[in-house]
């Protein structure tokens, strides 16, 4: 892929600070919620079902990867269509700046938002309810990245798969609500059945979310898991290759 070009970068750094709703969602719910989650007493409370963790310490990986999944299967992908319904990246085709460096930017703005919002949600969680940052902290940068280029990799097959903004948003959702059942934030991983756990460890953000519980807990995150998060992004990328259009 094409390098993002520096003017393409800031110009869309600069769009979406001007997006409140992106904004809000990708960089400040993901902490609001573990913030609104840690002031339940019962959750500042050793579990022994989560191995006596705390059910906050257990959703700070969950809020660390939500901003990802926003980002990622939702905004980046209804942005992207819309340029394309719109013709903006027709128009690029005639100019020195080739389409592909505005996917680039694309991703360079929301992975790095990605990013931005787990360090927020990490700051939220060790200021303010005392949560240990990762013991191991090689093996969650790794395992936070890798989540971050499938993240990425998912939005971008679902913008390759959508003729328009209104089909974008439809998958988008359609795919929104399993990953955060798999990322647990309905249920944590470590509360799941061991069947199902397993079975969430397959897919993108259920394998990330064990790598980054376990890297956390000092652990390193595991060759299964990141392996995982490894070939889907392969997988993705690759297909995202195969059937992305610019027009």
């Amino acid at each position: 892929m094409t390098a993002p070009d520096p003017a393409v970068l800031r110009t869309e750094l600069r769009l979406f600070r001007r997006e409140p709703g992106a904004v809000f969602w990708i960089l400040l719910f993901p902490a609001l919620l573990l913030a609104i989650l840690g002031s339940v007493p019962s959750f500042r409370q050793p579990d022994a079902s989560l191995g006596g963790l705390r059910t906050v310490d257990v959703y700070v990986p969950v809020a660390v990867l939500l901003g990802l999944i926003v980002g990622g299967v939702q905004s980046m992908p209804q942005t992207i269509t819309g340029y394309r319904e719109r013709g903006i990246l027709r128009r690029m085709s005639t100019t020195p700046v080739r389409p592909s460096a505005l996917l680039a930017a694309h991703m360079v703005v929301y992975g790095g938002a990605a990013l931005v919002s787990a360090l927020l949600a990490l700051a939220v969680g060790r200021i303010a309810f005392d949560v240990a940052l990762p013991r191991q902290a090689a093996g969650y940068l790794l395992a936070l990245l890798l989540a971050t280029a499938a993240g990425l990799a998912l939005g971008a097959v679902i913008s390759a798969l959508s003729r328009t903004t209104k089909i974008a948003g439809a998958i988008g959702s359609a795919v929104f609500f399993p990953m955060m059942f798999c990322a647990g934030v309905w249920v944590p991983v470590q509360s799941m059945p061991h069947t199902l756990a397993r079975i969430v460890g397959w897919t993108p953000f259920g394998a990330a979310a064990q790598a980054l519980g376990r890297a956390a807990a000092g652990h390193w995150p595991g060759w299964a898991h990141l392996g995982v998060l490894a070939a889907w992004t392969v997988l993705l990328t690759a297909g995202a290759m195969r059937w992305f259009r610019w027009e």
